[in-house]
C-alpha cells in the first residue's frame, strides 16, 4: 500500500495570525512613540519661538513665595515648594484613604441594616453624597467653617479643642526626645507580638482552649511600649553605628548608587520573569506559552534593560544646588542617603535627645503683633482649605465605599449566614469572622479604584486654596513660566502614587484570594 504524505503550505505572513497580533503591537508601540516624540519637538518649538526656556533650574532657584501652611511656609527653591505640596497632598490622601475606609464599612452595613432609621439614614447619606460634584461639597464645607465666631483677645488660652474661622485647634501629641529609639522598640515588639499571636493560635488548634491572640499581641506591644519608654537611651550605642555607616555612603563614589539602580531594575526583571515561569509550572514541565504570554516576557525584559540604560543618563545630569555649586543627579541621591542616616545617628544619641519620647500639647490662642489673635504653635491647627479638602474627599469616597461594601456582603450566600446563626453566633460574630472576611475578597478590587479617585481628587482642593502640588506648582508656573516642566512634575507624581497605592492594594489582594487545587 502507497502512503502518499501531502506537503502543506507554508501559511503567507499577511494571514499568519501570530504575525499579525506581533505586528500590530510593535505598530501600535512605534505609534505612541512616535506621537510623544512628534509632540516634544513641537512644544520644544513652541518655547523656542515664544523665547521661554524649558529646564529644570528652577527646582533650585529661590521662589519667594509664602505657603500657607505644610512642613515649611517659606520655602528657599522650587523643589523645596514642591515638596511642601507634596506633602499637604498626602496628608489629606493618607487620613483621607483610612477615614472613608472605615465610615464607608459602617455606612454599607447600616445600609444593610433591619433597624429602619439606622437604614435610611445610610441610604440618605449614600445618595446625597455621591450625588452632589465633589468640588461643590468642597466649597461647602469651606462656607461653613468661615461662618465661624473669629477669634478675639478674650479667646486666649489653652484648649483641648478651639473652632473659629481660622479653622480648627486640638491638643495633639508629637514626637519628642528619644521617639524614634522608642518606636523602633515599639516596632520589635509588634513583630514579637505576631508570633505570641501564632502561639496562641497553635495551642487553641491542638487542644481546643479558647485563647485570645489578638489581645495577647496587643498586650506584647503595650509591654514592649512601657520598657522601651525608659529604656530607649540603651539604643544611643547605635548612634555611631549610623553615623559611620553615612560617612562609608559620602565616600563611595556616586556611580556606584547608579549601578546599584540598574542591577535592581534588571534584577526585578530577572525575577518577574521567573515568577511567571513558576506560575505555569505543571507536573508535565511549563505549559505552552502564547504570543502575549511571550510578549509580557519580551517587554519586562526590555523595561528592565530600558531602566537601567535610564539610571546612567539621569545619573549624569547636572543640577544646580541651593548653595550655588553643580552636582550631578547620583551625586545628590547619594547626599540624600548620607543626610538620612546621619540624622538617624542624631535621632539615637541620648545626648542630643532631651524629654519624654512623646510631647502632648494643647492647643493655644494667642496674640500676635499689634494685637493680632491667631492659634500657636502647639497643638494641631487644622485650616480651613484643609477642613474643607479633607471632609470633601472623605465622605465623597465613604458613599461609594459604602455601596461597594453592600454589594460585597449581599454576595457572600445567604448560607453562610444561616449556618452562623445556627451555631450561635451573634450578629457582630457573624460579620467579624464570616461575612466581612468573604466580602473582602469581592470588594477590594474596587475599593481601590476609589482609593486611586481620593488620590487624584485631592487635586480639586485648588478651589479652596489649599496648597497641594498642583496649587503650589500653580503658583511656581505663573513666576517661572516653566509650564511644561510644572506639569511633567505633577504627572510623575500622580502617576507615581497611584501606581504605589494600585501595588499595596493589589497585594492584599493576592493574599486574600482563595487557593485552589
Amino acid at each position: 500500500m502507497t502512503v502518499e504524505v501531502t506537503q502543506h503550505e507554508q501559511t503567507p505572513l499577511w494571514r499568519n495570525a501570530t504575525f499579525l497580533k506581533w505586528l500590530a503591537q510593535i505598530v501600535a508601540l512605534l505609534g505612541v512613540t512616535a506621537f510623544f516624540i512628534i509632540l516634544a519637538s513641537q512644544a520644544v518649538e513652541n518655547f523656542n519661538r515664544s523665547g521661554i526656556s524649558f529646564g529644570f533650574d528652577w527646582l533650585s532657584d529661590p521662589t519667594g513665595v509664602d505657603i500657607r501652611e505644610g512642613i515649611d511656609t517659606k520655602p528657599n527653591s522650587g523643589a523645596r515648594a514642591l515638596a511642601v505640596g507634596v506633602v499637604n497632598t498626602l496628608r489629606v490622601t493618607v487620613s483621607g484613604i483610612f477615614a472613608a475606609t472605615i465610615l464607608g464599612i459602617v455606612i454599607g452595613i447600616g445600609r444593610l441594616s433591619n433597624n429602619w432609621i439606622v437604614n435610611k439614614i445610610s441610604t440618605i447619606y449614600i445618595e446625597t453624597i455621591r450625588n452632589i460634584p465633589l468640588l461643590v461639597q468642597m466649597f461647602f464645607w469651606s462656607a461653613i467653617a468661615i461662618t465661624l465666631p473669629d477669634l478675639t483677645v478674650d479667646d486666649v488660652g489653652d484648649y483641648w479643642f478651639k473652632a473659629s474661622n481660622r479653622g480648627f485647634a486640638l491638643a495633639w501629641i508629637f514626637p519628642s526626645g528619644g521617639f524614634w529609639p522608642w518606636l523602633t522598640i515599639v516596632i520589635a515588639g509588634i513583630f514579637v507580638g505576631r508570633y505570641v499571636a501564632r502561639w496562641q493560635r497553635r495551642i487553641q488548634e491542638d487542644t481546643g482552649r479558647r485563647t485570645y491572640p489578638a489581645t495577647a499581641w496587643f498586650l506584647t506591644v503595650v509591654v514592649f511600649g512601657v520598657i522601651g519608654w525608659f529604656a530607649w537611651p540603651l539604643l544611643g550605642f547605635l548612634s555611631p553605628v549610623l553615623h559611620g555607616i553615612a560617612t562609608f555612603v559620602d565616600a563611595i563614589p556616586a556611580i556606584v548608587f547608579v549601578i546599584l539602580i540598574a542591577i535592581a531594575a534588571i534584577g526585578s526583571a530577572v525575577w518577574w520573569i521567573r515568577s511567571f515561569f513558576e506560575a505555569r509550572r505543571t507536573p508535565a514541565g511549563f505549559g505552552k506559552l502564547t504570543d502575549d504570554d511571550w510578549f509580557r516576557l519580551i517587554f519586562a525584559g526590555v523595561s528592565g534593560v530600558v531602566i537601567a540604560g535610564l539610571a546612567f543618563v539621569i545619573g549624569g545630569f547636572t543640577i544646580d544646588t541651593i548653595a550655588g555649586d553643580t552636582a550631578t543627579v547620583a551625586e545628590l541621591l547619594r547626599t540624600v542617603v548620607s543626610n538620612f542616616f546621619d540624622w538617624l545617628g542624631r535621632s539615637f544619641d541620648p545626648s542630643l535627645q532631651v524629654g519624654a519620647p512623646l510631647d502632648p500639647q494643647k492647643a493655644e490662642v494667642v496674640v500676635r503683633g499689634a494685637g493680632f489673635v491667631n492659634y500657636g504653635t502647639s497643638g494641631q491647627v487644622v485650616s480651613v482649605p484643609f477642613f474643607a479638602v479633607w471632609f470633601g474627599v472623605t465622605l465623597y469616597t465613604a458613599a461609594f465605599i459604602a455601596e461597594i461594601v453592600r454589594g460585597g456582603v449581599l454576595a457572600v450566600p445567604k448560607g453562610q449566614t444561616e449556618a452562623s446563626q445556627a451555631v450561635g453566633l451573634t450578629r457582630s460574630q457573624l460579620l467579624r469572622l464570616v461575612i466581612l472576611p468573604q466580602a473582602f475578597r469581592i470588594i477590594m478590587p474596587p475599593i481601590g479604584n476609589q482609593y486611586l479617585n481620593l488620590f487624584k481628587n485631592t487635586s480639586l482642593g485648588i478651589g479652596v486654596a489649599y496648597a497641594d502640588i498642583v496649587a503650589v506648582g500653580i503658583t511656581i508656573l505663573n513666576q517661572t513660566g516653566q509650564s511644561l516642566p510644572v506639569v511633567m512634575v505633577w504627572m510623575a507624581f500622580f502617576l507615581t502614587g497611584s501606581l504605589l497605592i494600585s501595588a499595596i492594594v493589589n497585594y492584599y489582594n493576592r493574599r486574600m484570594m482563595l487557593v485552589e487545587r
